[in-house]
């Protein structure tokens, strides 16, 4: 999936993808906090940057992990939108989390990966390790919808449920 360098970037800050997740992705820098990787995943997911998803993740807990099988259903996948609820960092442990929802279609139906993501710092850099799963509710009809379009969840994304 392609890009405009100028087009706002995925991970929901207000700036061109060409000045937020762009460098990171090209190698060009690393992620300085947690938040910043984890939004930097989020947007490789949506663009399908497999390789840059593979190079964060902590090698000692890939389990197995590829570039194929991060592949694999990704182009029947339409990411919606990403709420971060709670960032921590612990630099003397070198270990933060990230608690979010990211937000997807897929089969005509929404649903969120909601996660409180594992951190940790080695050789200078965060790498994604582990994370626990919760249970994601779908806005309601009248809440702000998880694109965050600034229109309600019933006049936006809800009528892309099948």
């Amino acid at each position: 999936m392609k890009i405009e360098v100028q087009s706002p970037c995925p991970c929901g800050l207000a700036k061109q993808y060409q000045y937020c997740c762009q460098p990171y992705h090209l190698k060009i820098q690393s992620a300085d906090n947690v938040e910043s990787l984890m939004r930097s995943r989020y947007c490789a997911f949506a663009l399908h940057q497999f390789e840059y998803l593979i190079e964060t993740h902590h090698p000692q807990f890939l389990n197995g992990l590829t570039i194929n099988l991060l592949a694999q259903g990704a182009d029947d996948t339409q990411w919606l939108g990403l709420d971060v609820e709670q960032t921590t960092e612990n630099y003397n442990a070198q270990t933060g989390t990230v608690t979010f929802k990211a937000w997807y279609l897929n089969g005509g139906e929404i649903d969120a990966i909601y996660e409180c993501s594992q951190f940790q710092y080695l050789d200078g850099k965060w790498y994604y390790t582990n994370g626990t799963q919760k249970v994601a509710q779908l806005p309601k009809r009248n809440d702000k919808c998880i694109c965050h379009s600034g229109k309600k969840f019933k006049a936006c994304c809800m009528k892309k449920m099948a």
